[in-house]
Order: structure tokens, then sequence, then C-alpha cells
């Protein structure tokens, strides 16, 4: 049951969120206080933030949906979302903690989900 919610949820959220910055590439870039300074820069916000996340949450209800899939779902959160957590606190650190409520808010949810998921997958 765990391991469905945290799909459901993690879907949710990453097409809630792709859309959102497919929409408006400058979205994410403001948070993370980033500048699009051109056509290129302003295509891979939109790939980035919202066609992958956006794919990655299409994934996740489909996972959620079948139990066959279940696993797979769980392990994309728990390895792509964990290293991404993984890297975000690397560059927290190597910017001398020097961030703010963006990469902090971003860290605690990469977090919180990779672990879950890994959870959701050590009991199954």
């Amino acid at each position: 049951m765990l391991g469905k919610i945290v799909l459901w949820v993690s879907g949710a959220i990453f097409v809630s969120y792709g859309i959102a910055c497919f929409l408006s590439p400058e979205l994410p870039a403001g948070y993370a206080g980033l500048n699009i300074g051109s056509g290129d820069a302003y295509a891979e916000m939109s790939a980035m933030y919202g066609g992958l996340q956006t794919g990655v949450g299409v994934f996740c209800i489909i996972c959620a949906l079948r139990v066959s899939l279940q696993r797979a779902g769980l392990l994309l959160l728990a390895l792509a979302i964990g290293a991404l957590a993984f890297a975000r606190l690397y560059g927290a650190w190597d910017a001398d903690w020097m961030v703010g409520a963006y990469t902090w808010g971003a860290l605690a949810y990469e977090t919180i989900t990779a672990v879950l998921a890994t959870v959701a997958l050590r009991r199954r």
C-alpha cells in the first residue's frame, strides 16, 4: 500500500509541476535564481523541468495502476530521486550552504520520496 501511495503522490506532483514548467520555463528558473539568456536555455528549462518531470510523473501513475510495474516505479524513485537529492545536497555543501528555501524544500521532498520508495521496495 505504501508503494502505491508513493507512486500516486509522486506522479501527481511530477505531472503538475512538469506541466507548469513546460508552459512557463521561467517558473523553475525564477525559483532557482537562474537567468534564461538564450533560446537554447529556454528550450532546456522547458525540456528538463517540463518534459522530463511530466514523463516521470506519467510513468509513476502508470506504475501505480499496474501491480506488475510498481517495483520498477519505486526503483526509479529510489534511484533517480535519491541521486537528485544527493547531488542537490552536495551542491548546497559546495556552495557553502548559501542556498534558499527552494533548494531546502526540493531537498526535503526528494529525500522523503527516495526514503519512502526505498522502504516500500524493501517491504515487497
